[in-house]
């Protein structure tokens, strides 16, 4: 059974100069046109921008490491993935983005829930970026492939929560109850957190359960 991660695991692009991968291009653009336009007219200007510096902060280091260490193009999607329901929840604040209201009239809830979505979203689509990039770095093999980034997924779910806190707090305490989009929830920050924890473990048990899949069919 085959868990090495990153390029060679069957990405046809990845790895080729940024002018040549076609499908990188593709997302890099539609990204770029949807954060344009929710940059127009947000609800909020000052959590709008809260919200970007998370944006400013990964989108130059994924620029910077392309060519020293590039993943593959379903990471770069996945990624993507993530950026634009970051984006959107941006332009709305998270407490008022519309796929939230929408679900919670289907299910009859109690809240706007897209921030918990969004959260959920950050252990499922980022997982297997950050395992490319754990795997490779490390060295790792086996079941370490799954362990790790997992506990990284989880690790870095829990610092968002700390700085996105203390951002709040330095910043704008006032403003900053938007950011947080606790809506009242006093364990807001704890639920999120096993929200992102749930859905890493999902990616992970879908990646073992992709390997072992290869495995009986004698692909690698």
């Amino acid at each position: 059974m085959n868990l090495e991660a990153g390029p060679r695991s069957g990405a046809v692009y990845a790895g080729r100069p940024f002018r040549r991968n076609l499908p990188l291009q593709a997302l890099v653009a539609g990204y770029a046109v949807l954060w344009l336009l929710a940059a127009v007219s947000p609800y909020d200007r000052f959590d709008w921008f809260l919200e970007n510096l998370l944006v400013l902060l990964w989108v130059p280091v994924l620029v910077l490491s392309y060519r020293r260490m590039p993943l593959s193009n379903l990471a770069y999607g996945l990624i993507v993935a993530f950026l634009s329901l970051h984006t959107l929840g941006s332009h709305y604040t998270y407490s008022l983005a519309p796929p939230g209201f929408w679900i919670q009239e289907a299910l009859e809830l109690d809240r706007n829930h897209y921030d918990r979505m969004v959260h959920f979203s950050f252990g499922l689509l980022l997982f297997t970026p950050l395992r490319e990039t754990v795997t490779r770095s490390a060295g790792l093999r086996g079941y370490w492939t799954l362990a790790l980034p997992l506990a990284v997924n989880m690790s870095f779910s829990s610092l968002y929560e700390i700085l996105e806190w203390a951002v709040a707090r330095i910043v704008s305490p006032e403003a900053g109850l938007a950011f947080l989009g606790t809506q009242g929830d006093v364990f807001d920050a704890q639920k999120d957190t096993a929200l992102a924890a749930l859905g890493a473990l999902i990616a992970a048990a879908l990646t073992l359960g992709h390997a072992k899949w290869r495995a009986e069919r004698g692909l690698g």
